[in-house]
């Protein structure tokens, strides 16, 4: 019998050259959106705590190191078969084509081949080695559009957990500094590689990782703090309060209880955040999200935990006020509910930092009405200034956000619902970057996603304001009936050679704003290569904003015409689609853009 083997590794030492597989009955990714963020988020923090601009290349060898945790693998013969790990390292190997694919036209790019795939014979295969992913796996490395709406839920979850990864991949490490990330990912993040030679002592290996010596979650310690600074008879009614609250908050997913103390914490008592230079010391804000209990005990005076009675009106009071606030977002987060809709929407672009903001102004006082009131405004500040980062190609990634949010939330902590409007609207005026300051947002890889909530909320509203029910949530959902952002030009340049002397100006205009729709994936597959004027008479039967091209939309519906009237906008039939209609078309959704996310939004819900 061979002895257990467990080496730490880098990312090149566990991937260069090596091929994994992964058991049949074992094989779900089963990774969402969060996790992804948090990964992301954690490596890029750690990172740029380190970098500062102007450094030699060579000196990412000395930054700080990361463990990302274990795996543990079962060595049979000459395969080796993932026993636990298999959500990171699938993790892992998404963000790596993602940085090869970033850094694919670029003179000092990072090889990040071996660590993705190895190639024999003329035949490619990923290190990662799972039958029923290759397809989607080769159009990821490739760059190439797939559809997994008929795939398993591994493989649906792999193709998501991309496109999450290239909408939220952050800003600032986009640039210059890639390279600088990319070598630190492969050589400076660690896991722990155990390897057993029969799947029994696998098997063991992982059931006494996860089963035995389970150490209390800070969750507990937080509690078991708490009550122990009661009176006895306090204490068993906060104990109750406190377990089935708990229960609620991880309904769902386990880590929801975590998150609650965390976002509450920081959004009630959080006055620092650490500076993003190197050897900067972590503050109120990172020591909240990495120790909320210990941080607590250190706190108690700040806070006013000093006699009996202050920890139990602590639990009994604050503590029941806010994670019923927190169920109500996260509720709201889940579906659309009524005067909480921005809420939905900024949680489908993944923006994670509006719980914090929405708690923030939370006072225990407050009645019912101006909760709801507070959250509303608050929200609709989330909205507009997502949508006018992703109009402008900013990123809205947590790690790009975090300190701008920060003071936010630090401002309009308690504040009153005027002062709270007021307050937020000022921080949109001071914006540089809104609608018109880029009139040529177009569509790419990196913004497909993002840009699809966009037009889909911009079709939802022009329906809605015509008297129509609202569709947003057909519009995002995914499946074999899920809408796509489609062009209006198919992809044939020749057709516009007496506008275009180039393909590449013609493929500039053709993915503009202006030149997009939101229809159904069948539609695209139906129609989507015929000339305009042959599509044209079959956007008649779709949503109202793709109906629009069409002149007998403005014929016989009421409901349309009188919201034109009112709003003022500049629709108008299109018998034709050249490249003025084009770019009349780009202002048109320019304008709606601006009645929709209107900063005055916000002094409105006070003057109600």
């Amino acid at each position: 019998m061979r002895p257990i083997d467990s080496t730490a590794r880098s990312v090149r030492d566990l991937l260069g050259g090596k091929k994994y597989s992964i058991d049949y009955y074992q094989r779900e990714y089963r990774w969402d959106a969060k996790q992804v963020h948090e990964l992301i988020d954690d490596l890029s923090d750690m990172f740029l705590e380190e970098y500062e601009p102007g450094l030699p290349r060579a000196k990412v060898a000395e930054f700080r190191h990361y463990f990302l945790g274990s795996i543990i693998i079962s060595k049979r013969e000459t395969e080796s078969f993932i026993v636990d790990g298999q959500q990171r390292l699938t993790s892992l190997t998404l963000l790596l084509i993602l940085l090869r694919s970033l850094q694919r036209d670029r003179g000092d790019k990072v090889n990040l081949d071996e660590l993705i795939f190895s190639e024999r014979y003329g035949r490619k295969t990923f290190n990662l080695s799972v039958d029923e992913r290759a397809s989607c796996m080769e159009a990821l490395f490739e760059g190439e559009p797939y559809d997994p709406s008929e795939q398993s839920e591994s493989v649906q979850n792999l193709h998501d957990r991309y496109q999450d990864m290239m909408s939220y991949f952050p800003e600032e490490l986009r640039e210059e500094v890639l390279p600088y990330f990319t070598d630190w990912l492969i050589d400076n993040v660690h896991l722990v590689e155990i390897i057993a030679y029969t799947d029994d002592e696998a098997y063991t290996i992982f059931e006494t990782m996860n089963d035995r010596g389970l150490s209390l979650s800070p969750t507990e310690m937080l509690k078991g703090y708490l009550l122990a600074n009661m009176e006895e008879d306090h204490r068993v009614r906060a104990n109750e309060l406190w377990r089935s609250r708990v229960l609620e908050l991880r309904t769902g997913r386990d880590d929801y209880g975590s998150d609650f103390f965390k976002t509450w914490l920081r959004s009630q008592y959080a006055e620092k955040i650490r500076e993003r230079r190197k050897g900067a010391s972590a503050e109120d804000f990172e020591r909240i999200g990495t120790e909320f209990h210990r941080w607590l005990r250190n706190k108690r005076e700040d806070i006013g935990l000093e006699q009996p009675f202050d920890f139990f009106r602590f639990v009994q009071r604050d503590f029941d006020f806010y994670s019923r606030q927190y169920l109500r977002i996260r509720k709201a987060q889940a579906s659309i509910v009524g005067g909480l809709e921005h809420i939905y929407y900024n949680a489908g672009h993944g923006f994670t930092l509006q719980d914090l903001l929405l708690l923030s102004p939370l006072e225990i006082e407050d009645s019912e009405q101006t909760i709801m009131l507070k959250m509303r405004i608050v929200a609709q500040f989330v909205d507009i200034l997502i949508a006018w980062r992703i109009w402008n190609f900013r990123s809205i990634a947590y790690s790009t956000m975090q300190y701008a949010m920060f003071l936010v939330m630090r401002e309009i902590r308690g504040a009153a619902p005027e002062v709270l409007a007021n307050s937020l609207h000022r921080r949109l005026s001071r914006e540089t970057e809104t609608f018109r300051s880029n009139g040529r947002l177009s569509v790419h890889q990196q913004n497909r996603y993002a840009l699809h909530r966009i037009l889909a909320r911009m079709t939802d509203y022009v329906e809605k304001e015509s008297g129509q029910p609202s569709r947003y949530s057909e519009y995002v959902a995914n499946g074999r009936l899920r809408y796509e952002v489609e062009h209006i030009w198919a992809n044939r340049p020749e057709r516009h050679e007496d506008e275009f002397s180039h393909q590449s100006d013609f493929g500039e205009r053709r993915n503009r704003i202006g030149g997009l729709l939101l229809l159904p994936k069948s539609f695209n597959a139906s129609y989507g290569d015929l000339p305009y004027e042959e599509k044209l008479p079959h956007y008649n039967s779709q949503n109202l904003l793709a109906r629009s091209l069409h002149p007998q939309t403005y014929e016989h519906n009421p409901g349309f015409r009188s919201f034109m009237q009112k709003s003022g906008l500049p629709f108008r039939p299109h018998e034709q689609f050249k490249r003025a209609d084009l770019d009349e078309r780009s202002k048109l959704y320019e304008k709606i853009a601006e009645r929709m996310w209107n900063p005055e939004n916000l002094l409105r819900e006070i003057e109600a």
